[in-house]
């Protein structure tokens, strides 16, 4: 086990949920930690790997819920590194995805404070695990693109325009509009019929999947939060692909 250095910032990826799913560096860091400073969104049974002496503060900004400014979190991290002890900045999935990293690193090299970046898996790769499909099936998709459907601050919406067709989105954080999100990738160019899955927390015992296409996104029931849906070609059941019989691993909620 390597641990936790003192004095220095890890900013670790807590994988979609599942603790399994956890990189042993992920583990061996949250384990040796002495402050822990996570996202609303981390799964308590990965917290459950602190150490009992660790301080663990919820730094979360779920909804709108604001209790603490991101400048407020940069502020912690660099006053507890030059104090000496050894922290982690948990995010949920990957630290480099739509997690506000960007700005946590430009604050830590700002005052001097050394840091490391451990991946985490995103929950749209454990997306597709739990559906069995591959975003690059080379008969329908090229490339992947991360989107998110997050409103800025200043209420402007997402415009995705223009989507290549030979992809497959991965939609973070969709909002309960579900109608606005396929206003959104139809004006991109997504053809109507373009399949569709929404998974709800991902990889965990609160997993719910339901399949749909883009049009019918329209009217379609939202599911809690958080969510990432998955939107493409690649998304078709193996059958459709290929002709062979295909056993569904989820069934439409």
């Amino acid at each position: 086990m390597q641990h936790a250095e003192k004095g220095k910032v890890y900013l670790v990826g807590a994988g979609p949920g599942d603790p399994g799913l956890l990189t042993l560096r992920a583990a061996s860091l949250i384990q040796t930690a002495d402050c822990i400073f996570h996202d609303d969104l981390v799964a308590p049974e990965v917290l459950k790997l602190a150490a009992p002496t660790a301080s663990v503060e919820n730094v979360g900004k779920r909804c709108g819920n604001k209790t603490i400014t991101q400048e407020q979190i940069h502020a912690l991290l660099v006053e507890k590194a030059h104090a000496g002890y050894s922290v982690v900045r948990l995010k949920t999935g990957d630290p480099t995805l739509f997690g506000r990293a960007g700005e946590e690193i430009e604050a830590l090299q700002e005052n001097g404070v050394p840091f490391e970046i451990v991946p985490g898996i995103s929950a749209g790769f454990a997306a597709a695990a739990t559906v069995r499909t591959s975003l690059t099936d080379r008969r329908f998709a090229s490339k992947v693109i991360f989107l998110t459907a997050h409103r800025a601050q200043s209420g402007e919406e997402a415009d995705f325009r223009p989507l290549p067709s030979d992809a497959t989105y991965a939609v973070y954080m969709p909002g309960s509009d579900y109608a606005r999100l396929a206003r959104q990738l139809l004006c991109a160019g997504v053809a109507p019929d373009t399949p569709c899955i929404i998974i709800s927390h991902v990889s965990t015992p609160k997993e719910q999947v339901l399949s749909t296409t883009v049009d019918g996104l329209k009217h379609t029931a939202t599911l809690p939060a958080p969510c990432v849906i998955l939107v493409g070609e690649a998304l078709h059941p193996p059958k459709e692909k290929t002709g062979r019989e295909f056993s569904p691993p989820v069934q439409p909620s």
